[in-house]
């Protein structure tokens, strides 16, 4: 008796030119910063990975990406594809464009980006999901804690009350 196995659907895990083109950006504001708007395609999503992120960003002219932070468990990344960007790495700051990489390990600075220009800017942005991470918002002193998808925050001001 033999026992057959259904091989995995790999064209599932895919994505052409032609497929990413015709997804549909998803407008994500920050949710401690309104002027952090970035127009993303979660390739990570569409092709079933759980472990690691990787999204396909655009970030308009004068908007931002994030409130300045960093995190405890995840490495993040971001790899320019057009356009520039202002990168604040800590207290310090890059001008970003196409070709450049950045990476941001887990307990590293803060960072964020801005596009300072009057033309859109892409890139990919990646990074490991762990269950748990905490995310460190140091200009705002607050806290996010992130467990299995379930978001909560804390003012530092707060830690410690009872």
């Amino acid at each position: 008796m033999s026992t057959k196995t259904t091989p995995p659907d790999t064209q599932a895990h895919i994505l052409t030119r032609a497929d990413i083109s015709n997804t549909p950006e998803t407008r994500h504001v920050h949710q401690f910063n309104p002027r952090a708007i970035r127009h993303t395609v979660s390739l990570s999503d569409i092709a079933g990975l759980s472990k690691v992120g990787l999204h396909l960003v655009r970030i308009a002219a004068g908007d931002e990406t994030t409130t300045h932070h960093y995190h405890e468990e995840s490495d993040e990344f971001v790899y320019i594809l057009s356009g520039t960007l202002t990168l604040r790495y800590g207290d310090a700051y890059y001008s970003l464009s196409a070709g450049d990489f950045v990476g941001f390990p887990a307990h590293g600075a803060a960072h964020s980006m801005r596009n300072d220009s009057d033309a859109d800017a892409t890139y990919l942005m990646g990074g490991s999901r762990p269950d748990i991470d905490i995310c460190n918002y140091p200009d705002i002193d607050r806290r996010m804690y992130n467990i299995r998808g379930q978001k909560e925050y804390v003012d530092l001001k707060d830690l410690g009350k009872v």
